[in-house]
């Protein structure tokens, strides 16, 4: 009987450390030689200090930046600790409130702006830390950070093409911007 249990416990051991240690540690290293910059959570560094991740959206607010998709995160807006979307459907009363608030907010902050609103500004995304906007969501905040920078719609419409990153192998996703990169791009202009 003693026999067939050690069997049992040997074999445990060895598919618990090939499973558990070996192939952890192999994958990460393999990651951290072929794909360093999202191993180690795409972090943007300014001045010389790590100051946030390519990865996770931000809080933009003020007029003279470009603004995100808002953030389903609870209690604090873009929390990695709490990635969640709202699970709120279309005919979801909660979830209309919000929509018609963030179209008068929009409205409001660009009343000039009659360009229908793109969803993606109104809409949280399924983590609710999407640091990406469509090109056309960029594109539609473009005369309100102009107007409040002092700067020509035209290079800032530009600097927005230049951020455009198109669909992986040309097939895959859709066209995305990055707001925090755009925003960074956009203080280089000063």
């Amino acid at each position: 009987m003693w026999q067939p249990m050690r069997t049992a416990l040997l074999l445990f051991a060895v598919v618990t450390l090939l499973t558990g240690v070996v192939y952890p540690l192999a994958v990460t290293g393999l990651a951290q030689v072929l794909f360093p910059w999202q191993v180690n959570g795409s972090l943007i560094e300014i001045n010389n200090e790590k100051t946030a991740s390519e990865l996770v959206g931000q809080p933009f607010s003020e007029p003279q930046y470009f603004w995100g998709r808002p953030s389903a995160t609870a209690p604090v807006a873009y929390n990695g600790a709490s990635s969640t979307g709202s699970n709120r459907g279309p005919s979801n009363p909660a979830l209309q409130e919000a929509v018609r608030k963030r179209i008068a907010a929009l409205r409001s902050a660009d009343p000039e702006n009659r360009l229908p609103i793109p969803v993606d500004l109104v809409t949280a995304s399924g983590s609710g830390l999407d640091p990406h906007i469509s090109p056309a969501a960029a594109l539609y905040q473009a005369l309100r950070v102009a107007k409040t920078r002092g700067i020509d719609e035209g290079k800032v419409a530009e600097l927005v093409r230049i951020h455009i990153r198109e669909r992986q192998f040309g097939i895959f996703g859709e066209p995305t911007v990055n707001v925090l990169r755009l925003n960074m791009a956009l203080e280089a202009l000063r």
